[in-house]
């Protein structure tokens, strides 16, 4: 990982894609990389607050993400990000956006059952779909385009995120993993 790199976490919501990205930028704090996690509802707090749900809208929060992960990595620094992208053609796109820009792109899909991100629910989407206070929760009633060939498939449950990201490290740049990334009990 010597050269500029993007992490790029897709899955449903709830499915464990920021509790591994703040593991990863741990372990690749641990490991002496300067490394920012870009989470989509952050993102969506700023950046792309002037954004909704529909399709074109989740479309440009993926290009805003991915141009500005390209930034971060243009000057070295390790973008994790962490964001739904629930098209294909949108983290192709992110990809392609990288590429050009001579930079690695390492696309991880985490795949979690919905029954398990529903039970999760972290921010109460799923909840509020049940009693139709929400509509568009990707997966359910909103497509979810999953990875035909993710770089990486990785669970978002059984396991730690510590486990998770040092799986995921160990295939970006092993170089950099820490003597203790694998430690850890949380789930993601």
């Amino acid at each position: 990982m010597e050269q500029p790199h993007t992490i790029w976490l897709t899955g449903v919501s709830g499915a464990g894609k920021t509790t591994i990205a703040l593991a990863l930028q741990d372990q690749l704090t641990r490991g002496g990389r300067q490394t920012t996690v870009l989470d989509g509802d952050i993102l969506r707090r700023g950046l792309s607050s002037d954004l909704g749900l529909s399709h074109e809208d989740r479309s440009e929060q993926a290009r805003r993400a991915a141009h500005v992960a390209a930034l971060f990595a243009q000057i070295g620094v390790v973008a994790v990000v962490a964001l739904v992208s629930p098209y294909a053609a949108d983290r192709r796109l992110a990809r392609e956006i990288h590429v050009e820009r001579g930079l690695d792109f390492f696309e991880v899909w985490v795949d979690t059952p919905l029954e398990i991100c529903a039970e999760r629910d972290p921010k109460g989407l799923y909840a509020r779909n049940r009693k139709g206070a929400l509509s568009g929760l990707t997966g359910i009633d909103a497509p979810y385009e999953a990875p035909a060939d993710p770089d990486m498939r990785v669970s978002g449950y059984g396991t730690t995120p510590e486990q998770v990201a040092a799986r995921i490290l160990e295939q970006v740049a092993p170089s950099l993993l820490p003597d203790d990334a694998t430690s850890g009990s949380s789930r993601p």
